[in-house]
């Protein structure tokens, strides 16, 4: 009887043991699978300040390395990026949360959409990479992006992409991540004030010879007007100050370099209409040239006026030659003026 509860006692410690030592298993185990569904998760880099670089690209071989320079944010070593984009950026980089995981039903054919459609995302903070990951097309809902994340430290992707947003913003997340270089860069084309300019030449190609002038800017308050034959003409001072503020904040409303090939050919055949060279104190040139586009219709409907060139927008050539855009006489034309506009009797425009 006693060797029977002796039994008993070992086999219930034994069941006792077992028991303790399963829960154990599972209890790490479960941890070892949250951490890694945490990790996965965990597409944020909050401190956004201490990045340097991020680079993204696409499956169609565009991509962007977004740097913080002394001249600030530059795209790929060339061109100064807009601060709206940077903005964007940076918030999602900042703020991005996962909204729900991916169904098991539509987990197969959404890592397939990512495989083949997404953009590739690398975040640096020095040399250092801190965040690597994928970002795919839209939700059904248009209110998230499917996004997947890279373990750096086993340089393998996690199983699981997820639907990601930002609190409090509707709207999908990937037009933020921008792969194409011309559109990272900023719009402005033309920024000068006085002090930073020597001389301003306008000439009106169809125009009388009378309609092209120059402007030769000793200093801040002392100038010169001459005719294409070089001879001073008497001017208003307050209009000439005020023709020279213009120059300041102009942008472009479309870049067309690289996108129409065609147009460009046609526009390169052609002849500017205005010509405005611009030369600096530190005797550097820049040469911009406006071209007329042609109207799209025939008929202003509110005013029944018949235009042979577009009233709103026009083409400009920069760069030394190498750039081409579509840009809105709002914008440019004030400085599209002819002598008539700086005389002592002349209108000025505002």
């Amino acid at each position: 009887m006693l060797m029977m509860k002796r039994r008993s006692s070992v086999l219930i410690i034994a069941l006792l043991l077992l028991l303790v030592g399963s829960s154990i298993y599972i209890y790490k185990s479960k941890s070892r699978l949250t951490t890694v569904d945490e990790d996965s998760r965990n597409f944020r880099f909050k401190d956004t300040a201490s990045v340097t670089r991020i680079f993204i690209a696409d499956k169609e071989g565009n991509q962007a390395s977004i740097e913080r320079t002394k001249k600030g944010w530059v795209v790929n070593g060339k061109y100064v990026c807009r601060s709206e984009a940077i903005l964007n950026l940076l918030e999602v980089v900042r703020n991005v949360e996962v909204k729900a995981p991916v169904p098991k039903e539509t987990k197969e054919n959404v890592i397939k959409f990512l495989a083949s459609g997404a953009l590739k995302v690398e975040i640096y903070c020095g040399d250092n990479l801190v965040k690597q990951y994928y970002v795919g097309h839209e939700t059904l809902d248009s209110e998230a992006s499917y996004m997947l994340l890279r373990d750096i430290e086993s340089n393998k992707n996690y199983a699981d992409p997820y639907a990601c947003f930002i609190p409090g913003f509707n709207g999908y997340l990937r037009p933020r991540y921008i792969a194409k270089e011309n559109e990272w860069r900023d719009r402005l084309v033309l920024n000068y004030i006085p002090p930073q300019l020597k001389q301003i030449k306008v000439v009106h190609a169809s125009t009388s010879q009378d309609s092209s002038f120059t402007i030769d800017i000793l200093n801040t308050t002392t100038f010169k007007l001459k005719n294409l034959a070089g001879r001073e003409v008497n001017f208003d001072l307050d209009k000439m100050k005020q023709y020279l503020i213009y120059f300041q904040n102009l942008s472009y409303e479309g870049l067309i370099t690289g996108k129409n090939k065609r147009l460009q050919d046609s526009l390169n055949l052609s002849q500017p209409f205005c010509t405005i060279s611009i030369k600096t104190v530190e005797e550097k040139t820049e040469v911009f040239k406006f071209y007329r586009k042609q109207f799209a219709g025939n008929i202003n409907p509110e005013i029944g006026v018949k235009y042979d060139f577009d009233p709103d927008r026009l083409y400009l050539n920069f760069g030394n030659g190498k750039e081409w855009a579509l840009i809105q006489y709002f914008v440019f034309g004030k400085l599209l003026v002819n002598t008539g506009y700086l005389l002592p009797n002349g209108s000025v425009k505002k």
